[in-house]
């Protein structure tokens, strides 16, 4: 007598998922600690640093155009997978090459290119899983237990990758990552996660994959609302993209390469993003959506960003890493609960993708602006003589770390702007009533179609 066995599904499934993720993303942070310690002891160079972003930058917005359009298509199950299998090749890569004794900062670079591969297909994929896993009331916990699955593992990861690295090694890290892989990937094969039901939208978009790929952009480019906020996001991220790309060599630069205060640092935004998702998952974020992505750019600019900037010790930097990781959590729950309910599920992998690759288009470029800048130009400038440091020394010191702080600062003002120019577009100001949710377009598609 066969028996079936019931596979979770619905909020339950997603928990399954979500602890796999969480055990998986807490090994990968552990490894990522102690590489970029270790590429930073290589070169001593913010650029070397901000090239590591590029090579994962690229190849996710090259691979964004077809990877969509296959989420949409295929089992969106195994598309969820697929970032996990490329993720083992990259880290088994680096860690056979450090057994091997031949690791080199370049080979940070491949990897991180596979990364990035991997990447184009998770996020589409999960984005538009919880939209056919969970009802639309439950989005905004859902993404807020995603943006606690993002960062949460971040507190501890510094902490343990500290602790266990002069016992384990970088060998002994990179294999521990290898096997949280295997664990994610056995959650996911272990639950039920429905695709989508077809929608008169999705059915008219149908046809070969550069056809598919262009009715993402092409759904974004006729909504007003959807163009509006990804613009803000596609000028957003090139300024905290910049900002972001010289944390990690301004306070190192700053403290004189000392790694307890830089894991320290990294500890507080980490548990700022814990607060931020537990509060999104309790709350949900506010009604209107819209702005949440507002306030969440102002914010990020000019009570983190600039704060960092200006910051000169952990007195400041820690509360204001704390903050930043709850900004940011209200930040992108917020949008991606909107997309989520605004977008029909069979059309949110080509969507999502183009949305992101409007959102990432200027990413490639931010890290190496920064980093060139900081390089060449700021951190000369506001050298202990240097042209900049009697105007600006009041405000970010002088000396090493002081020139990317106030490139920090500059950036962070940027952001702030793109966060208030969505006051004044009534597109983005009033969102919510300018684009229907999803569901209620279908079921006025239905009560307008003949009856059967």
């Amino acid at each position: 007598m066969q028996s079936t066995i019931q596979r979770p599904q619905g909020m339950a499934a997603f928990l399954i998922i979500w602890i796999g993720q969480v055990v998986s993303i807490l090994a990968s942070g552990m490894s990522s600690f102690a590489l970029t310690l270790w590429i930073y002891d290589q070169t001593k160079s913010a650029t070397a640093m901000a090239g590591m972003q590029v090579a994962g930058i690229l190849p996710f917005l090259i691979m964004s155009i077809p990877a969509g359009v296959m989420v949409d298509r295929y089992n969106r199950k195994l598309m969820m997978m697929v970032s996990d299998i490329t993720a083992i090749l990259a880290t088994g890569l680096i860690l056979v090459l450090n057994m091997l004794g031949a690791l080199e900062f370049w080979h940070l670079y491949v990897a991180n290119a596979l990364y990035g591969i991997g990447n184009t297909f998770q996020w589409p994929a999960y984005s538009a899983a919880i939209s056919t896993m969970i009802p639309k009331e439950q989005y905004g916990r859902a993404n807020g237990l995603m943006s606690l699955m993002e960062a949460g593992p971040g507190v501890l990861a510094p902490i343990l990758a500290g602790a266990l690295y002069p016992f384990l090694g970088l060998t002994g890290l990179l294999t521990i990552d290898v096997i949280t892989f295997f664990i994610a990937i056995g959650a996911l094969a272990f639950v039920l996660v429905p695709n989508p039901e077809r929608t008169v939208e999705g059915q008219k978009a149908a046809g070969g994959i550069l056809k598919q790929a262009w009715t993402g952009f092409q759904y974004i480019f006729q909504r007003p609302t959807l163009l509006g906020l990804q613009l803000m996001f596609l000028f957003g991220n090139l300024f905290s993209g910049m900002g972001f790309a010289l944390m990690a060599p301004m306070i190192l630069a700053r403290t004189g390469q000392d790694s307890l205060i830089f894991g320290t640092v990294q500890t507080a935004g980490a548990a700022g993003s814990i607060l931020g998702g537990l509060l999104m998952s309790a709350w949900g974020g506010f009604k209107r959506r819209s702005f949440g992505v507002i306030w969440g750019w102002i914010l990020t600019g000019l009570s983190t960003m600039v704060l960092l900037g200006i910051g000169r010790s952990l007195l400041v930097w820690v509360p204001v890493m704390v903050f930043s990781g709850i900004v940011v959590a209200l930040l992108n729950t917020s949008n991606q609960s909107f997309w989520q309910a605004k977008v029909a599920p069979d059309l949110q992998g080509r969507v999502f993708s183009a949305r992101r690759l409007i959102a990432w288009f200027t990413q490639p470029i931010a890290p190496i602006i920064a980093g060139t800048m900081a390089d060449f130009v700021m951190e000369p400038a506001m050298a202990v003589n240097g042209s900049l440091a009697s105007s600006f020394g009041w405000l970010v010191g002088s000396g090493p770390g002081a020139g990317m702080g106030l490139l920090f600062v500059f950036c962070g003002l940027g952001a702030a702007l793109i966060g208030f120019s969505g006051f004044f577009v009534p597109a983005i100001r009033n969102a919510e009533e300018a684009l229907p949710d999803h569901d209620q377009l279908a079921r006025a598609e239905a009560q307008l179609s003949p009856a059967d």
